[in-house]
C-alpha cells in the first residue's frame, strides 16, 4: 500500500517497507527483476549481442593458433585467464568496485574458477591439439544441454519435462553427428582438418580431443549450476565476482602449469597476440560486453548467443584456418541448436 504523502509504501499498521532495489551486476548495471527487455530497442542489445557472438565464437580460432605455435593447452589456459583478470581487475579499479574479502565467497569462487574456467579452458585447448577450430566450436553448444542436466540434479526447482528430455536427445544425436559414428572411431579422416577431423567423421587421433571438447562443456554445465545456487548472489557486483572468479583459476593454472607442462616459451608474436585477445577480450571486457546486453534487453536474451556462437568458429575455421567443413558438421550442429531451442 502506497503513502501519498511521501511516496513511501507502507504496511496496512503504518510501518514502512523497505523498497525492492534491483540487484547490481557490475559498475552502473542492473537487471529488472523481471529479466525482460522493458521495452527496449532492438537497436539498443542487438549489435551487442552480435559482437559477443563474433567474440566468443572467434575465441576458438584464437586457442588453434595458440596450440598451433606448440604453447601447451595448459599455458593456454593460463595466459587466457591472466589476461582476463587483469582485464577485469581494471574495470573494478575503474568503477571503484571492491572485492569480496569473506571466505565463504572467496572459496566458492575457488570451486568455480576450476569449473567455469582452468579445467574446461584447459581441456578446450588440448582438444584443438586433436580437432579443428571449427569442430571445438561446435562441441561448445552443447553447453547449454550439459547445463540443463546438472541443474535437474543441483537445482531443486528444476524438473525434467518431456520438452527438456526430448532436446536432450536432439542434442545427443548432435553429437553424435559430429563424431561420424557411423564410420567408426577409428577411420573417417578423409580431408584432414586439424588433426584427426576430416570430412567424414572423426578419426582414431581425433576421439582424443572430441572427448576433452565435450568434457569442457561439461565442466561448464556444472559450473554455471553451481554458480546459479551458490555463487551469484553473494555479492552485487557481477564484475567483482567475475574478476574473483578469473583470478582464483589464473592462481590454480599457475599452481600446475610449471609441473604438467614445464616452464613457458616465447610462441611468436603472432600467437602471442592471440593469447592477448583471447584473455582480455574473450574472457575479461566480453564479460562486460555480456552485463550490458543484460541490463537493455534481460538475461532470457542475452542468452541467444548460445545460438550464433557456433555459426563463427565454422566461418572463421574456413576462411581463415582453411579447416575443411563435413556435412555431418552443419547436421550435428543444426541438431544441438535445436535441442537447445526445445529444451527451454
Amino acid at each position: 500500500m502506497g503513502d501519498g504523502r511521501t511516496g513511501r509504501a507502507v504496511r496496512r499498521n503504518g510501518d514502512p517497507v523497505r523498497p525492492a532495489v534491483a540487484p547490481a551486476v557490475g559498475p552502473g548495471l542492473a537487471v529488472r527483476p523481471g529479466g525482460g527487455t522493458g521495452g527496449a530497442e532492438l537497436a539498443g542489445w542487438l549489435p551487442g549481442l552480435l559482437t559477443l557472438s563474433v567474440i566468443w565464437g572467434g575465441s576458438f580460432a584464437l586457442i588453434k593458433v595458440g596450440v598451433d605455435a606448440g604453447v601447451a593447452p595448459v599455458w593456454v589456459a593460463l595466459w587466457r585467464c591472466l589476461f582476463g583478470a587483469l582485464a577485469l581487475l581494471g574495470t573494478c579499479l575503474l568503477g571503484r568496485v571492491r572485492l569480496p574479502r569473506d571466505r565463504a565467497t572467496w572459496a566458492h569462487a575457488a570451486m568455480v574458477g576450476a569449473l567455469l574456467n582452468a579445467v574446461p579452458f584447459t581441456l578446450m585447448a588440448f582438444g584443438e591439439q586433436q580437432v579443428s577450430s571449427v569442430q571445438a566450436g561446435v562441441f561448445n553448444a552443447v553447453t547449454p544441454l550439459a547445463t540443463l542436466l546438472f541443474g535437474l540434479v543441483l537445482l531443486p526447482a528444476e524438473r525434467l519435462t518431456g520438452r527438456r528430455g526430448l532436446g536432450m536427445l536432439l542434442g545427443l544425436l548432435g553429437v553424435l553427428c559430429l563424431l561420424g559414428v557411423w564410420h567408426g572411431l577409428s577411420g573417417g579422416n578423409a580431408g584432414g582438418g586439424g588433426a584427426g577431423v576430416g570430412a567424414a567423421g572423426v578419426g582414431a587421433a581425433g576421439v582424443g580431443g572430441s572427448l576433452a571438447c565435450l568434457a569442457a562443456t561439461f565442466c561448464y554445465g556444472a559450473g554455471f549450476s553451481y554458480t546459479r545456487r551458490w555463487y551469484a548472489n553473494r555479492h552485487p557486483s557481477a564484475a567483482a565476482l567475475s574478476t574473483l572468479q578469473i583470478g582464483c583459476a589464473t592462481v590454480e593454472l599457475a599452481m600446475v602449469a610449471p609441473w604438467l607442462a614445464g616452464p613457458p616459451s616465447w610462441p611468436g608474436p603472432g600467437a602471442a597476440a592471440a593469447l592477448l585477445v583471447l584473455g582480455a577480450v574473450g574472457t575479461g571486457w566480453a564479460y562486460i560486453l555480456n552485463l550490458r546486453v543484460i541490463r537493455v534487453a534481460g538475461p532470457s536474451v542475452a542468452a541467444m548467443v548460445t545460438y550464433a556462437t557456433p555459426v563463427w568458429p565454422t566461418a572463421i575455421g574456413a576462411l581463415l584456418l582453411a579447416e575443411p567443413v563435413g556435412w555431418h558438421t552443419v547436421l550435428g550442429a543444426v541438431l544441438v541448436v535445436a535441442g537447445i531451442l526445445t529444451a527451454r
